[in-house]
């Protein structure tokens, strides 16, 4: 039997989720236009990750440094955009997307829920520039962060957007707490470890509740009931 439910939700995806970091696989790497591409030929909601270059250009990329997708000693934070935008991903003729490029590919077809990964000292720029550049954007998009400044920041200027925050099994209650009182969410986003605590069922009640990262069918099968949407990879892909 499915869990209460919180109200009609914007960003609904439908059955097909969203795709973790796109419709990632072998040859595809994960964050790229090609996972992007492969989601929206699904009918699937796109989840991503962005970071902060130098010079201030926000990057579509998950990890802090590019040593793991890209085999350079580089870190992100500390290269320019131009540098980032060359480098090829997993050894495929893929390259590091920004933000534009991803937004120019959707076009509103599916909806987006971007992930801000945030350094220490840069949540406002962060937001300010992941705002700056969503200004304009028609699709349906929702901002996400462990951090939750980020949402605090996106509360006070541009409070039309829609922000998430990204909450792990890890959490203490107080720290959940006081997140929850700093980035005042429109939705969550929950580490699947976490799915049937009690706190959770009792927070789809206001808010929406998506779930991290599906990645089996007896994960699927469990958030189903207990999620609003579920964010996914490999065996946890929805049947759709």
């Amino acid at each position: 039997m499915r869990s209460s439910r919180s109200a009609a939700d914007p960003l609904d995806p439908g059955p097909a989720g969203f795709a973790h970091r796109g419709l990632h696989g072998p040859g595809v790497p994960e964050n790229s236009l090609a996972a992007f591409r492969a989601a929206l030929d699904l009918g699937a909601g796109i989840e991503c990750d962005v970071r902060l270059s130098a010079d201030g250009g926000v990057m579509v990329f998950h990890d802090p440094d590019l040593g793991r997708m890209c085999g350079a000693g580089l870190d992100l934070e500390g290269s320019d955009s131009a540098l980032l935008a060359g480098q090829a991903l997993a050894g495929t003729g893929e390259t590091i997307p920004r933000l534009s490029e991803l937004l120019e590919l959707v076009e509103g077809r599916v909806p987006l829920l971007i992930e801000l990964k945030s350094r220490a000292g840069n949540a406002e720029r962060l937001a300010s520039a992941v705002g700056a550049g969503l200004r304009g954007y028609e699709g349906p998009v929702g901002v996400m962060s462990f951090d939750p400044e980020v949402g605090g920041a996106f509360k006070h200027h541009a409070p039309r957007l829609r922000r998430g925050l990204v909450i792990s099994d890890r959490a203490s209650a107080l720290k959940r707490w006081r997140s929850m009182a700093i980035a005042s969410p429109d939705f969550l986003a929950i580490d699947f470890a976490a799915v049937l605590c009690r706190w959770v069922g009792k927070a789809r009640t206001t808010r929406q509740v998506y779930c991290w990262t599906i990645r089996t069918s007896a994960q699927r099968e469990t958030a189903a009931v207990h999620a609003d949407a579920l964010i996914w990879e490999r065996d946890g892909r929805p049947r759709t």
